[in-house]
């Protein structure tokens, strides 16, 4: 049994990666485990690791901060691709009131430490305190960009040693868990909200809703679109909208923008719902037909973007209605329907849907690509030139008075604003930034378990005598304060003032503190996608948020 023991003992590879594989692997199965409805999920490999560090398990100080690392920049590089597209767009409309009132949460959440902090009168670090900030709001990332700042400390020679900051994460992260949806089962009883009437005025929010994709068919009536063409017509309405197919003496066609429209004509019309008045009253009444019938002579087919020579074209650069004489009505991107407007811009991994006759749509097949094995493929090189440009702006020194030396993003901020950027504007410089969803996911899983096997095992040494020590039930104590403060003061203003729906609430608070479980809980008590629609809106900002003011306080009070 002497190669068992030497395995499990010396500093080798394999012993390196057995300890890893067992954590993780045990970890995210105990992640599975639900109490009272509710799982850590991959959290959970966190307290594995300290489990196992608390009996002796250790691995090389230098090893063991390059994987972490290097998690950490997987995780939050992949994070921003997936919400980087979406991160611009959230700030309009809705969204802006929606952002507001994260941000808010994030900003209260600083003001909350920063008050404990002088209330115990220094019992506490601020790292540590920071520590329990990033595990009240489960926020991983914004433990990373904490110990990355400790770490530029040290190594300017601020501070003598780093602090044991995740275990603050760790003692405060179960609490926070359950505190974030206690404030939301809180919310519910203070206000006595009834579900049923929060989904009705849901629903009568996204009748109105001007988002959604309608399909019309219209009777031209109006004698000032009579003998006009149909570019004209369009400009003299002012409202987007697409003329799919036209039923002239019963024979179907695909208008083009110079064609010119008669009485009597018979026009299939894409657009947004709240322009279906508008239109409808411009053009004609309502009529009444079988659409099917067109396919004889005209086909609609979704088709998939996979040339890269695609990306980032709009549809009105292809001119695909004047030279092939077929429309582009729908784009679905991300699940989502959006009006083909000639100005919207395309993106590999777009499904559009597409009519005109059968010829002219397989010349379109061939030019868009169509060939889903294109997407499976991945695009390594937009990865690693993100993550090289990341790591080189998180390394690029702010110089902020007062503060004893400059702010950097580091690992985890640098990244992160790169891949925002990328996943948004990327087409523009060629890169192809479309990842299928499992593969995202896959990269994300492996980051954040490696991060949080490494930490674990670091600190697995101190934290049983920590959690029983009169500290660690003080650090408890703050980081559910921290948790439910915050979110309990937003929750009353939005539902109070704003009269906020309820589901739109849990997902809006259950983002502000980037916790997965509260959104699995929003979703199920809804029954809808509201609260995911919330989440979704303001996780990217307030991801950003939670990573830079971990370093900021960090930097401030050292």
């Amino acid at each position: 049994m002497e190669w068992l023991v030497s395995l499990l003992t010396d500093e080798s590879v394999a012993h390196i990666v057995l300890l890893y594989a067992f954590v993780i692997s045990i970890g995210v199965l105990l992640g599975k485990i639900k109490i009272f409805g509710i799982s850590l999920g991959v959290t959970f490999v966190l307290f594995v690791g300290l489990f196992v560090g608390h009996f002796g398990f250790s691995i090389n100080p230098e090893v063991l901060h390059f994987i972490r690392e290097f998690g950490l920049i997987l995780f939050v590089f992949t994070i921003g691709l997936q919400v980087g597209p979406g991160f611009f767009s959230s700030f309009k409309k809705g969204g802006m009131q929606q952002n507001l009132m994260a941000a808010s949460v994030v900003l209260l959440g600083v003001g909350v430490t920063i008050g404990l902090y002088y209330i115990l009168a220094g019992r506490v670090s601020m790292p540590m305190m920071v520590g329990v900030l990033s595990g009240a709001v489960t926020n991983t990332p914004g433990l990373g960009a904490a110990q990355e700042a400790l770490r530029q400390l040290h190594d300017a020679g601020q501070i003598s040693e780093i602090p044991q900051i995740a275990l603050g994460y760790a003692v405060a992260y179960p609490l926070g868990v359950v505190g974030i949806i206690s404030s939301l089962i809180f919310i519910r009883f203070i206000f006595k909200i009834s579900f049923d009437k929060e989904t009705e005025n849901l629903n009568a929010i996204e009748d109105a809703g001007l988002v959604k994709p309608e399909i019309i068919t219209l009777r031209i009536q109006n004698k000032a679109v009579e003998g006009r063409k149909l570019h004209d017509v369009k400009q003299l309405i002012a409202r987007n909208f697409i003329v799919s197919r036209l039923m002239r003496d019963n024979k179907f066609m695909i208008p083009l923008g110079d064609t010119i429209l008669l009485k009597d004509d018979i026009l299939l019309v894409v657009t947004a719902m709240g322009d279906v008045e508008a239109v409808s009253a411009f053009i004609g009444d309502p009529a009444t037909l079988d659409w099917k019938a067109s396919e004889k002579q005209l086909v609609s087919r979704r088709i998939i973007i996979t040339h890269s020579k695609i990306n980032g074209k709009s549809i009105g650069s292809l001119r695909l209605r004047s030279t092939l004489g077929v429309n582009i009505t729908r784009v679905n991107r991300a699940g989502i329907d959006l009006l083909g407007t000639p100005r919207l811009v395309l993106q590999v991994g777009d499904k559009v849907m597409v009519v005109g006759e059968l010829v002219a749509i397989e010349r379109v097949e061939k030019m868009l690509g169509n060939t889903l094995k294109r997407l499976n493929e991945p695009h390594l090189i937009t990865i690693f030139i993100g993550i090289f440009f990341g790591i080189l702006f998180g390394s690029i020194p702010f110089y902020f008075p007062s503060m004893p030396m400059p702010v950097k993003l580091g690992l985890a901020g640098g990244p992160l604003i790169v891949a925002i950027l990328i996943a948004r504007f990327g087409y523009k410089i060629k890169l192809v930034t479309y990842t299928t969803q499992s593969a995202n996911l896959m990269l994300r899983e492996i980051g954040i378990s490696l991060f949080l096997a490494s930490v674990g095992i670091a600190s697995g040494g101190k934290f049983v005598e920590t959690v029983v020590s009169a500290d660690g039930l003080l650090w408890i104590a703050c980081g559910f304060i921290i948790t439910t403060l915050p979110l309990l003061i937003v929750g009353f203003v939005g539902r109070k003032f704003l009269k906020m729906n309820y589901f739109t609430l849990m997902g809006l608070l259950a983002g502000s503190s980037t916790d997965p479980p509260a959104l699995a809980y929003s979703n199920s008590v809804a029954g809808n996608d509201a609260p995911a629609v919330a989440y979704s809106t303001v996780y990217p900002l307030t991801m950003f948020l939670r990573v830079i003011m971990a370093q900021i306080l960090i930097l401030a009070f050292s």
